[in-house]
């Protein structure tokens, strides 16, 4: 499943509707008085925080959203009706920033809501101007407007195990083979522009995209990548065979020392983030087995065991070894809860 993570949002609350300048009619009575109503008053904009990743997607071809005017006021001093409320549904997690006041807040729990934008008051029918003085005004104020800005609505996904690494270490091909999130896979770095989610076993995988060196100062796709860490329960972290080599072509020039030294780069530009990342709980992968011999993964496998206990390896290509791997992974994300 692709996920939109970022939208620009542009609503406007209702208008009022406007005051009247109506007249009671009576029998025998020319002018029986003024008695126009006021106008409704416009409908409010709200956010309300559902518990839908994908939902901001419907939001990317949308140009304005409105709510509801208010309606102008009647004879017989009768009130116009207000505008209808408009309710704009959020994944729990969101980031909403008004551009044009800069106030910005967060969508924390499943139900929460917050008004964003407050519709114009209605005007004032001829009835309200009334008075000692004035016994026939023909005076009457039309609605405000309502309230208009645009949004940015940014989402810092809650998933239970998040795959993060490199460009190319292979978390795509893995999120597809563990889930039904036909992420997009391809032979070039940042094949992966958007995080990716799949239904693991009931819990909720995300492919986030890769990282290099120097994201933590926004290189790269940088921010947006560690943005969704801060919100993962665990994270597994991919390192391919291929990063051991100085030269892919010279089979021989593998070193085990390269490969861990992209794994502490990955971890360094996490720690810069912000250092809390550094204690979520992980699980290593290395990948691309079928790069090279089975000497040297377990050579490599036995090194990394060393740094983390909770480190295995797999080929895609190797069904077998994908399913062990998965199945440990479940009891890994079940003893976590």
């Amino acid at each position: 499943m692709y996920l939109v993570d970022e939208v620009k949002i542009n609503a406007c609350a209702g208008h009022g509707g406007n005051g009247v300048v109506r007249w009671r009619r009576e029998k025998f009575i020319d002018k029986g008085g003024p008695n126009g109503g006021d106008g409704g008053k416009g409908g409010d904009v709200y956010v309300r925080a559902v518990r839908d990743t994908l939902i901001l997607k419907r939001y990317t071809e949308k140009k304005l959203m409105r709510a509801g005017n208010g309606n102008a006021g009647e004879g017989n001093s009768k009130h116009g009706s207000d505008g209808i409320d408009l309710y704009i549904d959020l994944p729990v997690g969101c980031i909403v920033k008004n551009e044009t006041t800069g106030f910005e807040f967060e969508l924390e729990n499943e139900g929460d809501e917050v008004m964003i934008l407050r519709g114009g008051q209605g005007g004032l029918g001829n009835e309200h101007f009334k008075s000692s003085t004035n016994t026939t005004p023909t005076e009457a104020t039309g609605g405000r407007p309502g309230d208009e800005s645009f949004f940015t609505v940014t989402l810092q996904l809650f998933a239970d195990v998040g795959l993060i690494g490199m460009p190319n270490a292979g978390k795509s091909s893995l999120i597809n083979l563990l889930t039904n999130a036909n992420a997009k896979v391809g032979d070039y770095a940042f094949t992966t522009l958007d995080p990716n989610l799949g239904d693991f076993y009931g819990y909720i995988i995300a492919d986030i995209p890769g990282l290099i060196e120097g994201a933590s100062e926004g290189r790269g796709l940088g921010h947006k990548f560690l943005r969704h860490i801060k919100r993962t329960k665990i994270l597994v972290h991919l390192v391919s065979f291929e990063d051991g080599f100085a030269d892919i072509d010279d089979k021989k020039s593998f070193d085990i020392s390269r490969m861990q030294k992209v794994y502490e780069t990955i971890r360094g530009e996490l720690g810069k983030y912000d250092k809390e990342l550094l204690e979520k709980q992980e699980v290593v992968l290395l990948t691309k087995t079928d790069a090279v011999d089975v000497k040297i993964v377990k050579e490599a496998l036995k090194e990394f065991k060393k740094i983390n206990k909770k480190s295995f390896a797999v080929t895609m290509f190797d069904d077998e070894m994908v399913k062990d791997f998965a199945d440990a992974l479940v009891k890994i994300v079940k003893k976590s809860k």
